[in-house]
């Protein structure tokens, strides 16, 4: 489910791109987008969560860290860019969905390591 949530990051991260380089705004799908993309995150937290209680916490837990982070990165994002304009928002939320694509390769690290 990690990688697929990190593939899924990279695709929303070059779309977010796209449309702010073609000038215009996050489009309805491309926000329908980045919400399946934070369900899923906060399915996968549910599951490590189950895993925890069953086999006890990670070997690190920086890896706790990187998977709230990648829960707040999106959110917040839009949060500060509401106000600005089109362009600007789907560029930064393609660059932060980049940033999250990052957060969930450590995420992934430090799960494994």
């Amino acid at each position: 489910m990690a990688t697929a949530i990190l593939l899924y990051l990279v695709v929303l991260g070059i779309w977010g791109v796209l449309l702010g380089l073609r000038g215009s705004g996050p489009s309805p799908s491309f926000r329908g987008a980045i919400v399946i993309v934070e369900l899923a995150i906060l399915a996968q937290g549910a599951l490590g969560a189950l895993t925890w209680i069953g086999q006890g916490p990670p070997r690190d837990l920086l890896h706790i860290l990187y998977g709230v982070a990648l829960l707040l990165a999106l959110p917040f994002a839009a949060t500060i860019v509401r106000e600005g304009s089109p362009r600007r928002t789907a560029l930064t939320l393609g660059l932060v969905a980049f940033f999250a694509a990052g957060l969930a390769v450590r995420g992934i690290v430090t799960g494994s390591a």
